[in-house]
């Protein structure tokens, strides 16, 4: 039964990572990775002094960390508030509509935040009965971000509250009934077996969510950004994009995506060991 699956991993997975080769050569389409020149660290060297790669990984860095600080706890949040609703009919309505987000693609979903906050869209249109101007949020750099934390909070949040939700479902009911004949509210409820109940699952997306600290989300950058926003919205991923693909750098293209492999890994461990440390305390 594992056949398949160890198979997938090999091909699409292990084998694919011969082409990391790429990364320490002048790679020429029609030579391969075979018969191209070996340079040694040299596209690693043009990408450190490549002013566009370190506004894009200092963009990169600083998108994942809004999205950690302030998207990471959402779901947690969301996931007790939904736990102590008791009107089963009411608590699958908002499950399902908080859900849906999730399945709508970056293309719909950059649709729908132009249509919101264009010039003539709802929320501008509040902002102009206040007695203020317009404001141009897609071509305006100090909201750019904010809308991409907010866009991606609000896709995602209810589809990441499904394992927490999971998590509570096996809490035992005895201790919240001893809790509540000790006269214990249902918010202390909440912090007090809720929250330690399901601190493990916490840890584990952690732990998780760090290993993908630079993959802020390209799909969503690629669909809201434009040129005016590249010194707050381009990201490593945008940047790949554009140096591999259009100008068919496909050597400088892998350095960077070899560079984000090696952070991810650094970050797993770092967190993995700091996790480990305040779990024996």
């Amino acid at each position: 039964m594992l056949v398949p699956g160890l198979l997938y991993i090999a091909i699409f997975h292990y084998a694919p990572m011969f082409g990391l080769v790429i990364a320490f050569q002048d790679y020429k389409v029609f030579k391969g990775a075979t018969g191209s020149p070996f340079v040694g660290f040299a596209n690693f060297v043009y990408l450190f002094k490549s002013p566009q790669f370190i506004t894009a990984m200092k963009n990169t860095f600083i998108i994942s960390a809004y999205k950690i600080i302030i998207g990471f706890p959402v779901p947690i949040l969301l996931a007790l508030l939904i736990n102590e609703v008791r009107y089963i009919i009411f608590k699958r309505s908002v499950q399902t509509i908080l859900y849906l987000p999730h399945f709508l693609s970056w293309i719909v979903m950059s649709g729908l935040l132009f249509n919101f906050l264009t010039e003539q869209g709802p929320v501008n249109n509040l902002i102009k009965m206040t007695g203020r101007k317009a404001i141009f949020f897609f071509s305006d750099e100090v909201y750019f971000r904010s809308i991409l934390v907010l866009s991606d909070i609000w896709k995602e949040m209810g589809w990441n509250a499904i394992i927490y939700l999971a998590a509570l479902t096996v809490v035992s009911q005895e201790m919240y009934e001893a809790a509540k004949i000790d006269g214990a509210t249902r918010f202390q409820c909440m912090m007090k077996i809720s929250m330690p109940s399901i601190m493990p699952v916490i840890m584990i997306m952690l732990l998780l969510r760090m290993g993908s600290i630079l993959n802020v989300g390209f799909e969503q950058v690629f669909n809201l950004y434009n040129p005016m926003l590249y010194s707050v919205g381009d990201i490593i991923d945008t940047y790949v994009y554009r140096i591999g693909v259009l100008e068919n750098k496909f050597h400088i293209s892998a350095a960077a995506g070899m560079f984000k492999s090696v952070i991810a890994c650094i970050m797993v461990i770092t967190t993995y060991y700091f996790l480990e440390k305040v779990e024996d305390k």
